[in-house]
């Protein structure tokens, strides 16, 4: 994982070896405050290349990428955002002060970051079926892609020495994001990635324990009397 010329990234204290890519992997966390400098657009299209190497559903790799990094673009992208983020909260029945906090920190989230990626899923060469039930395991194969491409694309980050943070909230305001960047209604938001140079070193979370969340099946339980 040499870093490449002209890239933020000092990736290459992880050479490629079983030890140091776990060490990589694990080091990852997510990243919500940034510094002001901008992120070359070279080294945005070399993470969004890499992330286009992520396994998809019949190899149709139906994620697409929209890249915000001016702030006009972003600045109307958040106030967009923020008045579907604000009617939500308020049908919830949130006190008006917790509602301001709250999408006043959503607004400021997408402006403070040098780079803004959307993440849609497109399902225009999917496959067509006739039946309910295969149809909607199309599709959640599709997002399924979508979601691979998008953890490829924060690990792409990390690699360039890069923060960045998966959001979820375009998912809640899919047309609205449609409307305000002028993309097509087949390209559907799921997530957004914050990415930048990282103002932060959070601690790790907690993780759950494998013996709470595997279940290592042995051969002898599949055996019938």
């Amino acid at each position: 994982m040499k870093a490449k010329s002209g890239s933020s990234s000092k990736s290459s204290q992880f050479p490629l070896t079983n030890t140091s890519l776990r060490d990589f992997l694990r080091s990852r966390r997510s990243i919500r405050r940034f510094k002001p400098e901008p992120v070359p657009e070279a080294v945005l299209r070399d993470i969004l290349h890499t992330a286009t190497f992520a396994p998809s559903a019949h190899n149709r790799q139906p994620w697409r990428f929209i890249v915000l990094t001016e702030p006009a673009a972003k600045k109307r992208l958040a106030n967009s955002m923020a008045m579907e983020f604000q009617r939500d909260l308020e049908q919830d029945g949130l006190p008006l002060e917790e509602v301001a906090r709250r999408v006043s920190r959503s607004q400021e989230r997408i402006m403070d970051a040098p780079a803004v990626i959307l993440l849609c899923v497109d399902m225009t060469e999917m496959d067509a079926y006739p039946d309910r039930q295969r149809k909607q395991a199309e599709r959640i194969i599709a997002i399924q892609s979508a979601a691979n491409a998008g953890m490829q694309l924060l690990l792409a980050a990390h690699a360039e020495g890069l923060g960045g943070v998966w959001v979820c909230s375009p998912l809640f305001a899919q047309e609205v994001v449609q409307r305000t960047l002028n993309v097509p209604q087949t390209w559907e938001p799921q997530a957004m990635f914050l990415i930048g140079h990282a103002a932060e070193s959070p601690n790790l979370r907690e993780r759950k324990k494998l013996n709470d969340i595997v279940i290592f099946r042995p051969e002898e339980e599949f055996s019938t009397p």
